[in-house]
């Protein structure tokens, strides 16, 4: 039909004339009422963002000489945030002299990762960056 044809078409059902692929040999349009299409797509849309979830990280940080009992506390945290659906990220800062205990660092770290294993996995295993040793745990995935 002609461009004039489907314009008359489209006044006399008092609706839009819509464009939908107007590259396409020979063009396609649509007779629609235009106000009511842009409302059901922003509704669409609307609630596609609401079932979406975004992942948070959330951070921790741990020193050399931290005592047991505050490791746990430490953990306790971790699993909250880890239950929520967040990633968590651990990192444990060298200062000054602490630099010489490396594998007390290490082994601090793996106390932490072991007390959280319940509610997360490791994603990236403890890595220095910097002065300081990070890293990441993701809640774990109920895929059984």
């Amino acid at each position: 039909m002609s461009r004039q044809e489907a314009l008359d078409l489209s006044e006399e059902k008092k609706l839009d004339l819509v464009c939908i692929a107007p590259k396409a040999d020979p063009p396609v349009c649509k007779i629609l009422d235009y106000g009511k299409y842009k409302y059901e797509q922003q509704k669409r849309e609307k609630e596609a963002k609401k079932k979406q979830h975004t992942t948070q990280v959330k951070e921790i940080r741990l020193s050399t000489f931290i005592e047991d009992h505050d490791i746990m506390v430490k953990a306790k945290t971790g699993a909250k945030f880890l239950k929520d659906g967040n990633k968590l990220k651990v990192s444990l800062r060298f200062r000054g002299r602490e630099r010489d205990y490396v594998a007390r660092g290490q082994e601090v770290m793996e106390k932490f990762a072991e007390a959280v294993s319940e509610y997360g996995e490791m994603d990236k295993k403890p890595k220095f960056e910097g002065r300081s040793l990070t890293m990441i745990l993701s809640p774990k995935s109920d895929k059984k």
